[in-house]
């Protein structure tokens, strides 16, 4: 039989060449055992994946029989989902993020229907979305704003407010049924949908949005809020119109003359003509260079969306931002059901920074020339700058994990987090460094970048006196006794073959780094004609602790991670020497491991 991820790329070809295409037979694919082993391969490395739902279902315990069980579920429409375990995560300003915890089968079922219906859906998105898609991420978006804002005047910062939470569930409905005309999995979608939450243990119904945290949230996020794409899409195509000219009169004027009197330099034979002429090209060129160039009599408007934040670059008047405002929070109120932010929504001129995707975006006003080739010219005029915003993110970071304190006189001064100080000095450099490396890895596209330097000296040094108040030393004696010979200090540690450090990370060669796209795998091109590793080491039937290959059933035994493991048992010490958070059990070792036999 064809894997099931080839037939999906077939399907992704098939939306590539007819963007119109209508897709009526899908459901059948949910009924394919492959893709529940590959659904398994994409979530079990999770954190959540050991995390409980609103039952003891994790993904301990995978096995075929458990597939088989969904799949003949799913086959007479009598799989029902759980409800979703809300918790809450706390935002930035102070509030709380509602978070849905599904049951690790509602997982696998929600993850097999994201594949197929990114399938469908993905070449269909347009390029100004980023967020949740295989390849794009926060970089991408950004990358884009920096290449196509170019000499915008306005920027309109948009939010909808609670975005995830108010997804109209019979807009959404609506939305899908136009491209996909199978009832089946129509039907499987609604209950996902109204399958309800559970909060302190009391039940509550669910009359609109997608769960944060469940698998599918994020793609039927951009379903709903692809009909805003197409919206901005057409309401740019009616606002663009080409300059009219293309200098202004005096910047017009003044580079005829430069022209002019290039060509006729070429020709001049006399040296003090010749001169003259030259003196003269110089100031007029000097002039030129300080006259404004654009006419401005041309009109553009350029989009990029992550997730529910977008961004607008407006080329044109305000009234015109405030008309362009006023239409998108029209159609989102009058199609989507939902509201914009009236704290978030902004219009702001390009002179000023706006803020998207925690970078500081403005458009440089900047005369300064440089040689460019044979002439100078203003490289940086009109070209779009994203900084780092170094007090209300990078500053904050630090007050909030405790690594700097302010003094008496104002001054910042780097002090230990005690919090760490069960850890080993080996661990507490690499969370130092984890957490530096990932905030410079983010802020690698930043033009203010070198400004990050005096955040690696207050993290290095909150490092250097964490450590030497765990030693209850000084940090002048822990430089000195971690030092490698060569100026700099390190910890050292032992590898099979030899003796290493490890030195504090240097954030410039975060500069370098290239830029990581979000964790989400495009399914449809995965080696579709080779097993997933799972399928074969359940296939095999053979317990990977006993080795007995006699068995009814063999089931998956997962853990949360391997380092938790304490290496008494036989079982912990198997899975310590595989490296691997997963062992294949038969069902007699599997049981005995849940009951400490």
């Amino acid at each position: 039989m064809k894997p099931t991820t080839e037939i999906l790329e077939k399907v992704k070809r098939n939306s590539i060449k007819n963007q119109d295409e209508v897709f009526t037979r899908l459901y059948r694919y949910l009924l394919r055992a492959d893709l529940y082993y590959t659904a398994y391969q994409n979530l079990y490395s999770n954190k959540g994946a050991a995390t409980k739902g609103v039952s003891d279902d994790t993904a301990d315990g995978f096995s075929e029989d458990k597939i088989q069980k969904i799949i003949k579920s799913l086959a007479d429409e009598t799989y029902m989902p759980s409800p979703v375990r809300r918790t809450y995560i706390e935002k930035s300003n102070g509030k709380k993020r509602p978070l849905g915890i599904l049951t690790f089968t509602d997982k696998l079922v929600q993850e097999v229907l994201r594949m197929v219906l990114e399938a469908v859906y993905e070449p269909v998105f347009l390029k100004y979305s980023h967020g949740f898609r295989p390849q794009r991420s926060c970089h991408t978006a950004l990358e884009s704003i920096k290449k196509e804002f170019t000499g915008v005047k306005w920027f309109i910062e948009g939010d909808i407010a609670g975005c995830f939470d108010n997804i109209e569930h019979h807009t959404l409905v609506n939305i899908i049924n136009t491209k996909i005309k199978d009832a089946r999995i129509i039907k499987l979608l609604w209950k996902f949908l109204k399958a309800g939450y559970m909060e302190n243990w009391k039940y509550h119904k669910t009359y609109s949005g997608c769960p944060q945290g469940a698998g599918a949230s994020p793609l039927l996020a951009n379903i709903y809020l692809h009909e805003l794409d197409k919206c901005v899409a057409e309401i740019a195509e009616k606002f663009n119109k080409p300059s009219e000219q293309r200098y202004t009169k005096e910047y017009g004027t003044l580079h005829s003359r430069v022209a002019y009197l290039r060509a006729k330099i070429r020709k001049c034979d006399n040296p003090k003509e010749r001169e003259t002429l030259t003196q003269e090209l110089k100031s007029k060129r000097a002039e030129m260079l300080k006259t404004p160039s654009k006419s401005q009599t041309d009109k553009k408007l350029k989009y990029v969306r992550y997730a529910d934040d977008f961004l607008i670059g407006v080329n044109g008047s305000k009234e015109d931002c405030h008309q362009i405002k006023e239409h998108i929070s029209q159609f989102i109120n009058e199609r989507l059901k939902m509201n914009l932010s009236k704290e978030k929504t902004l219009i702001t001129h390009s002179n000023t920074s706006a803020r998207f995707l925690g970078y500081d975006v403005r458009v440089r006003r900047n005369n300064q020339v440089k040689k460019q080739g044979k002439w100078s010219k203003r490289t940086l005029n009109n070209s779009v700058e994203l900084n780092v915003p170094l007090e209300d993110k990078i500053m904050k970071f630090l007050f909030e994990e405790k690594m700097i304190i302010q003094t008496n006189i104002g001054e910042l001064s780097p002090s230990a987090r005690t919090r760490l100080f069960g850890c080993t000095e080996l661990e507490i450099i690499s969370a130092y460094n984890a957490e530096l490396r990932g905030i410079c890895n983010y802020y690698s596209l930043a033009s203010n970048f070198n400004k990050l330097n005096y955040f690696s000296y207050l993290m290095e040094y909150s490092c250097l006196k964490t450590i030497s108040a765990k030693c209850k030393s000084s940090i002048g004696k822990i430089k000195k006794k971690y030092k490698d010979g060569k100026g700099n200090w390190g910890i050292p540690y032992e590898t099979k073959r030899e003796s290493k450090r490890c030195y504090f990370a240097d954030y410039t060669v975060c500069r370098k780094a290239k830029n990581p796209s979000d964790t989400m795998a495009n399914e449809t091109v995965i080696h579709s004609q080779s097993r997933t590793t799972f399928e074969s080491r359940l296939k095999a039937k053979k317990c990977e602790l006993c080795g007995n290959t006699e068995a009814e059933h063999y089931e998956v035994h997962h853990v949360h991670k391997v380092k938790d493991l304490k290496g008494k048992e036989l079982w912990e010490r198997a899975m310590i020497a595989k490296r691997r958070k997963t062992i294949v059990l038969c069902r007699g070792c599997h049981h005995k491991i849940h009951y400490n036999r």
